[in-house]
């Protein structure tokens, strides 16, 4: 049931700009925990540990918009959330009413530094390979773009955001992402091949079902035989 709403999750967010898939990490346990001397244990089967998070590099998508912008590389954008940083690599980006730039959640993307955005007209901005911000000539500041030497620390915070939750890993400015504008970064997920898989697990858990009901029908059917030769 846990794979199957991952792979839900998956598919749901096939066309989620930015966003990573995650797939599942599987064990073999044994239902025998002490077989018999000699021989080797019984009802293998396999069991979901944990599930992971694919970082893989999405295809970047011409829009055209000049407030998008995606990242070729390991990055991901800082924004400042409400119980403190998040990270994300969807940048389908808006100005707030105050002329802020944010996320399409109101969270405004931080610069290096530590600021803020701030346009000071209705001039489209440019936005250059590091991250630069420009609108009139002048500079707004430089998008902070980081990155994770250990990405196993990155938890996430809804379907486009990640938060770190360790507090010995800090995130160091990425030098070798790339800031274009213009475009956005799609998502991951291979819907074909996420179909697929959901059909495969759709089944195993139908079978597991008929397997279930038919213990269950065999229990009946034994409880009632020994009534039948306790009442002769």
């Amino acid at each position: 049931m846990e794979a199957l709403d991952m792979l839900a999750n998956n598919l749901a967010n096939s066309t989620t700009g930015g966003f990573k898939l995650d797939r599942e990490f599987y064990s073999i346990t044994s239902g025998n925990d002490s077989p018999v001397e000699g021989q080797s244990p019984r009802n293998k089967l396999p069991v979901m540990q944990k599930q992971w998070t694919d970082f893989s590099q999405g295809t970047l998508q011409p829009t055209g918009a000049p407030l998008d912008v995606a990242l070729s590389g390991k990055g991901f954008l800082t924004v400042n959330g409400p119980s403190g940083p998040l990270y994300t690599r969807n940048g389908g980006l808006q100005l707030s009413q105050t002329g802020v730039l944010t996320t399409a959640e109101g969270y405004s993307v931080a610069t290096v530094g530590g600021g803020t955005i701030q346009t000071q007209s209705k001039t489209p901005i440019t936005v250059g390979t590091d991250g630069t911000v420009e609108q009139d000539g002048q500079s707004l500041g430089q998008l902070q773009v980081v990155e994770f030497q250990d990405r196993t620390v990155l938890d996430k915070a809804g379907n486009n955001y990640f938060a770190n939750h360790s507090k010995t890993a800090t995130p160091v400015p990425s030098t070798d992402t790339t800031v274009h504008q213009g475009k956005i970064e799609s998502s991951n997920v291979a819907p074909a091949e996420s179909a697929v898989r959901l059909v495969d697990l759709m089944r195993q858990s139908e079978m597991l079902q008929k397997a279930i009901t038919m213990t269950a029908d065999m229990n009946k059917k034994a409880l009632d035989d020994v009534a039948r030769v306790g009442a002769g």
